[in-house]
């Protein structure tokens, strides 16, 4: 046991001085063969040696300390911000261990049972579980769609420009615009940014200029903007319109939709407004269904985090202007909430759902669902491994292991109030998680209430692999490599 803490710690040691010390980046390779080569070891020895909680916490954490030291290995990004990046991380995962093995050792030193800590558990399962169901009924009926806002005058209607970027998506755009097209607002433009398309995507664009549909030719971004910001930079400049209205190719809309988006933004005296669709695909997603969940469970006004999603929101011209524009979002995966926590600030942004009236509906394919949350679960926390480790272990003990609980109950092991206190907590967090699916989906809605733990553990599982693709990989969108100018990394790799 001495040998393994000794490992532990001369292990834990080298690495603060691998990442600390200017002087010794240039062998930091070679420091890093040690670092990795010894702390698996000594962390799955002192898990053999004593198989605890703790001892797992501690195993768990330094498979997150390795993929922090393999970041060195690969040297992906800019070294400046390589330092910076992984100084950061090893600093707050050891400092995790530190917290974990003093309450370890006082554990130890109190003797606290392991039933004093399993109602411990279930407390704060319940208390989060009733927090996300409170939060969830509370933000469905925030968002609920509003009654048909009273129809104003053509000649008193503000201006509106429809803007939708587009790369490779002949087989969606059309119907996108035959549905837009089909709406009965008077002041309407519809712009097209054909973001260097490899397919039909242009002759789609043109074969709609009859209707006034208006085309953008798009030329490839330099490296200091994602492709998209730059194609909603392009489109925002072309706008015409006292509003813009940016949607995907996968957005439908029916005739009355965008007369009730603009009367429901201006009744409300609101600057931006975010649509959550209806999803129509056949089934449920339980990629996008959690994505949807996110933004509906947690109490996000009040850390200043609005909900917003990026498949159709709209926000005035003057508005834009204010927060910055595009410039200031260039290497954002989301730019929208960059607005929208401008907007919240003076009261000026909503985000609802839609609903059979308004008719906004989402038939986004589900490969482009998962490339969709490999694109954007990572970069959501900072690109940084401590939170995916942070939020990973919440997700895993808070809402995933409370159903395995309740099922490891029925042999009697934890007696009947815990059990009945388990399925509480478990029909907290499935209802909440229906409840989310009955108003967001069209289908696949029955057997929402028995797959929530699978969704969470497919979302665990994506946040990995996002974070996997960033640091190692491509992350590809519409045949870009978004890592470029999000990660910072070198398009190629520097000689040795």
């Amino acid at each position: 046991m001495t040998l393994v803490l000794g490992i532990f710690g001369g292990v834990t040691v080298l690495e603060l001085v691998a990442v600390a010390l200017p002087l010794l980046w240039r062998v930091r390779k070679v420091l890093v063969g040690f670092i990795i080569a010894g702390l698996p070891a000594a962390s799955g020895g002192l898990f053999v040696l004593r198989p605890t909680v703790a001892s797992g916490l501690l195993l768990l954490t330094s498979a997150y300390r390795v993929f922090n030291m393999l970041r060195i290995i690969d040297a992906r990004i800019d070294e400046r911000y390589l330092r910076l990046v992984v100084r950061r991380t090893s600093l707050w995962l050891i400092g995790w261990q530190v917290v974990i093995g003093v309450a370890w050792s006082a554990n130890r030193q109190v003797a606290i049972g392991n039933r004093v800590w399993f109602w411990m558990l279930v407390g704060v399962q319940l208390v989060v579980a009733s927090i996300l169901a409170i939060s969830t009924r509370r933000s469905l009926r925030k968002t609920a769609p509003l009654a048909p806002a009273k129809a104003a005058a053509d000649r008193d209607l503000p201006s509106i420009t429809v803007a939708i970027p587009a790369r490779n998506e002949d087989e969606q755009l059309e119907a996108c615009l035959r549905s837009i097209l089909a709406n009965d607002y008077p002041k309407l433009e519809v712009l097209v940014y054909d973001d260097c398309s490899m397919d039909k995507t242009a002759e789609v664009i043109r074969s709609f200029a009859h209707d006034g549909v208006r085309f953008v030719q798009g030329k490839e971004p330099n490296s200091s903007w994602l492709a998209k910001n730059k194609a909603y930079d392009q489109l925002a400049k072309a706008a015409s319109g006292e509003i813009i209205l940016f949607c995907g190719v996968d957005v439908r809309f029916e005739a009355g939709s965008i007369r009730q988006l603009i009367m429901l933004l201006t009744s409300k005296h609101k600057t931006m407004l975010s649509v959550l669709p209806i999803g129509a695909r056949r089934g449920l997603s339980l990629v996008q269904s959690m994505r949807y969940y996110w933004e509906l469970a947690l109490p996000r006004r009040q850390f200043n985090r609005p909900p917003v999603l990026s498949s159709c929101w709209l926000i005035t011209t003057q508005q834009l202007k204010k927060s910055g524009g595009f410039e200031a979002v260039r290497h954002s995966i989301t730019p929208e909430a960059h607005f929208a926590r401008d907007a919240v600030q003076h009261d000026g942004y909503s985000f609802m759902r839609s609903s059979e009236h308004l008719g906004i509906t989402s038939v986004k394919p589900l490969n482009e669902q998962r490339s969709t949350a490999e694109r954007t679960r990572y970069p959501a926390l900072h690109r940084r491994p401590e939170l995916v480790f942070a939020v990973s272990l919440v997700e895993l003990v808070l809402l995933f292991a409370p159903f395995i609980l309740v099922l490891v109950g029925l042999t009697g092991m934890f007696g009947w109030p815990a059990e009945i206190i388990l399925a509480l907590v478990c029909v907290l967090l499935a209802g909440a998680y229906h409840a989310m699916a009955l108003a967001t989906f069209t289908s696949g809605r029955a057997y929402a209430l028995g797959v929530f733990p699978l969704a969470v553990a497919v979302d665990i599982a994506m946040l990995h692999y996002s974070m996997w693709k960033y640091e190692f990989s491509e992350v590809e969108w519409r045949g870009r490599n978004v890592c470029i100018p999000v990660m910072r990394t070198y398009p190629h790799l520097p000689k040795a």
